[in-house]
Parts: structure tokens; sequence; C-alpha cells
């Protein structure tokens, strides 16, 4: 499910000039200048991303993650498997593609259990969260600078790695809570 676009004449903003900033492998970084409701004008910083997808995959009920060191936050996280989209790349297939290349898990069906957008104040990052169902183990083969470890948790281990920080993550958070959800209804849903 991909987010609806919603438009609300009494908040919108117009865009009267957009400033790029800086322009990485991954992000690019702008500064908008927008009209507001009253008239006024401001200034909005946007960190324009392609785009990720996201794989919550069980397997012997226990949930696939990886561990991996995060320069951002300065520590390892455990996650569920992840990655940005690359130019033009479907996100079902991209999904296939992390799942098997961070874990090498491969998987009989997989289906979107929901789209979201990650920090909406500043950056358009929407993740594809998929669920991944009749998994087959194989061979890991990350990208060449990342460094993982494979975890498989249970529910309730996920569930205290989550009260713990050890998972922190927004993704990984609502994946955990999803399948938590799964297992009280015996359907993934959000």
């Amino acid at each position: 499910m991909k987010p609806i676009s919603y438009s609300n004449p009494k908040l919108d903003e117009v865009t009267v000039s957009t400033k790029p900033v800086f322009e990485g492998n991954i992000i690019s970084l702008q500064i908008d200048t927008v009209k507001l409701p009253d008239g006024g004008t401001a200034s909005r910083e946007i960190v324009r991303h392609p785009g990720a997808v996201a794989v919550l995959a069980i397997h012997d009920d226990k949930i696939i993650l990886v561990d991996q060191y995060r320069q951002a936050m300065g520590r390892c996280e455990l996650e569920i498997p992840a990655g940005k989209l690359e130019k033009g790349e479907d996100p079902l297939e991209a999904a296939k593609r992390e799942l098997q290349e961070e874990t090498g898990y491969t998987c009989q069906q997989i289906r979107l259990l929901h789209s979201f957008y990650t920090s909406p104040g500043f950056a358009d990052e929407l993740i594809h969260l998929y669920v991944a169902e009749g998994l087959e183990s194989g061979e890991a083969v990350p990208d060449e600078d990342e460094f993982l470890e494979l975890y498989e948790l249970t529910l309730q281990e996920a569930l205290e790695a989550v009260k713990s920080g050890r998972i922190s993550d927004a993704k990984t958070i609502m994946a955990v809570y999803a399948w938590k959800l799964q297992q009280l209804t015996g359907e993934f849903r959000i």
C-alpha cells in the first residue's frame, strides 16, 4: 500500500524556489523557500532519498535479523534486512534481492505489508515493508562495504531486544509488532 497523496488548501505550502546544497551517492540535500498559508515565507531543509525496502522474514518461528554497525548512531543495531532502491528498481524485486544478499534466504512468497515515510518533517524516504514466507536458506552475499552478522530471534527475544534498545530503528520495531499482531490475529497487518 503506497501512502495516499493528500492536499489541504488551508495548510499546503507552495514551493517558491529550490537551492541544491549537496548531491551524494545515496541522498541529496536542498533548501526550499516556501510560501506559507498565511502568505509569509519559510525555509525547508529537505533530504531526498531514492526510497528503500525492508523485509519481515520469519523462519522456524524466529525473525531474521542482521546486526551491523551504523555510523550515524555510533553503534551496532539489530535490524530486519533492508536496503535502498536502485534507480528504476521495482520494490518487490529489491526486497527479494536484499533478503538474499544480506541473509542468504530466498522466499517462496513475498507481499507488501505497508509503505511509510521515515521522517516526513525533513526527508522523502519511503520504505516499502514486505513479509516474506516459505524461506529457504542459502549463501549471503552482502555488498562490498557491508559487514553483517545474522541473528534469528523468537518473538519474546525480539520484544526484549526492543525493550532494551538493542532494536531501536522504526522499521524493525514496526516489523516486530506486526509479527506480534500476526501471532494474536493469525494474519500479518499493520
